[in-house]
């Protein structure tokens, strides 16, 4: 018979509790980089989650339940997402002011999500079990829900925080990151049922993750390198030299003074997202003119341009954010445009309503980017083809899967927007599309961190933050697919529709056996 349960924090005085809580979200923020004080996370949600069982065990509704999964998100995501102020002071338009109005106002809706996981564990009476297990499921499906949900902000999913842990985050090869977020949810749930004295459900619950922190898995190898070369050039341009009167010409000089000569040994030159942020696709002259510079006969030259959308008239009425391949004569050899737009960033949600009230994109232009056709296999002749990601792309699994199977990914991306801590949180994310895929990635960024990542999501050369310079590495080999790029994303959603399912098994069950009693009594 379990002990009578202790008054909660939250009564008398729930404002207090809620502030506790919101103070426990805020401590597990620092579990994402670049703190990586992955035991904060731990501490942080089982104490919510022992919250919420001495919260449900006292009759509490399923809004007070919403309560305190929602405090929590809130504090845990002003943590993670408190760089995105920083973006507000390059638009003369929108005040800086306005960048912490908007922090919380996206941390007030992304913590809706972890609220409704603690409502729909709290509706499960019969006992911890079936809550354990729903609490689970919900968090997987919410945590992807929030990714594409009202444009959707997938950052900083709850598996990131296992890099620091040992080999853990090596699973998302098996599950996916979406798949440890429900791993990593059931044994802070686990922690809570220790100290809530259940001790058996508990250790059945916190013994899988201790294997995958301590047990080294058998499919971590040491990083292999092919023959490929990769000049990744980090001129540290930050968004305040980006546009304006002779920016594109001044961008071009200093790239290419930091871009390696052409020599007798083939190389990938590589320049960042929209490194040139102009319609390149147009500009023949310019292209033959970087590449008779840069670019040697068996070279191929990647980088970040716009293309433009024109109508009958010629007119340019929107564009698209892309990636291109040059050949050593300029031409342009292939083109991926991006897929997963940044609202406000890249396009202006209800333009004539917004504009009209003083707000605007933060990036200048009246203009809106559009979205390409999908993940896309990028074709480099004489090289192993690539699949294309662009910035804010590599936060999203499905994008990574881009078919036929690549055998690297590559990752253009302008952080110039972020503060430092946001561009270790991208990089973070961008490891972990390596393990899942299992194939090694470059980064290349203007003002870093521009990297290449082995397979297993290991960072084997970088260029910090602020730093102008280049990074010369060779690509790593990628691993044999693993079953999460043979699978994908619907790997960890059926397993987390699977654990709601069992959640209501459970609770079905335990509704029958006393009523089966009292009919054999009878």
């Amino acid at each position: 018979m379990s002990p009578p349960p202790s008054p909660s924090l939250l009564s008398p005085r729930p404002a207090i509790g809620f502030l506790i809580v919101f103070v426990l979200g805020v401590l597990g923020g620092f579990a994402f980089a670049p703190w990586n004080i992955a035991p904060a996370m731990l501490i942080s949600l089982a104490a919510m989650l022992y919250l919420l069982e001495r919260a449900v065990e006292r009759g509490a509704t399923r809004k007070h339940a919403f309560a305190l999964g929602w405090w929590w998100g809130l504090g845990n995501f002003l943590v993670g997402q408190f760089w995105i102020a920083e973006a507000f002071n390059f638009q003369a338009k929108m005040p800086a002011a306005l960048g912490w109005f908007a922090v919380l106002l996206l941390s007030a809706i992304m913590a809706c999500y972890p609220g409704v996981s603690a409502a729909i564990a709290s509706r499960f009476k019969t006992g911890p079990g079936p809550r354990v297990l729903a609490f689970a499921g919900a968090w997987m499906l919410t945590e992807w829900l929030r990714g594409y949900l009202l444009s959707g902000f997938g950052w900083n999913p709850l598996g990131v925080v296992s890099l620091p842990l040992g080999e853990l985050s090596q699973l998302s090869a098996l599950i996916g990151t979406l798949g440890l977020s429900g791993l990593i949810a059931l044994t802070c749930y686990g922690l809570a049922l220790l100290a809530l004295r259940r001790t058996r459900m508990a250790m059945l619950l916190i013994c899988p993750i201790l294997v995958g922190m301590v047990a080294p898995l058998p499919f971590i190898q040491p990083t292999r390198l092919t023959d490929v070369r990769l000049d990744i050039v980090q001129a540290n341009i930050g968004q305040d030299e980006k546009y304006g009167p002779g920016a594109i010409e001044g961008a071009i000089r200093r790239y290419s003074a930091l871009s390696p000569p052409p020599s007798n040994s083939p190389r990938l030159l590589i320049w960042p997202e929209a490194a040139i942020p102009d319609v390149l696709d147009e500009l023949p002259g310019m292209r033959v003119r970087l590449a008779r510079h840069l670019v040697g006969p068996n070279d191929m030259f990647i980088l970040g341009g716009l293309k433009a959308l024109r109508n009958e008239e010629g007119y340019t009425t929107a564009a698209h954010n892309s990636m291109f391949v040059l050949g050593p004569e300029g031409g342009i050899r292939d083109r991926y445009d991006k897929t997963v737009l940044v609202p406000y960033g890249e396009y202006l949600p209800a333009r004539p309503l917004l504009e009209a009230i003083g707000l605007a994109r933060l990036a200048p232009g009246a203009i809106d980017f559009i979205p390409g056709t999908g993940p896309r296999t990028l074709t480099l002749p004489g090289y192993p083809d690539v699949g294309a990601l662009i910035c804010y792309e590599v936060v999203y699994p499905e994008a990574a899967s881009s078919q036929p199977r690549p055998r690297w990914l590559l990752n253009l991306s302008n952080d110039a927007w972020f503060t430092n801590e946001g561009a270790e949180m991208h990089l973070a994310q961008a490891r972990m599309r390596s393990i899942e895929q299992g194939l090694p990635m470059a980064r290349s960024t203007p003002t870093g961190i521009s990297a290449v990542i082995d397979p297993w999501g290991r960072v084997t050369a970088a260029l910090g933050r602020h730093v102008k310079g280049r990074v010369i590495a060779m690509l790593p080999e990628p691993r044999a697919p693993t079953i999460f790029s043979r699978v994908g994303t619907p790997l960890p959603m059926g397993i987390a529709f699977f654990l709601i399912a069992a959640a209501f098994w459970l609770s079905s069950h335990a509704r029958k056996a006393p009523r089966q009693l009292e009919r054999q009594a009878a």
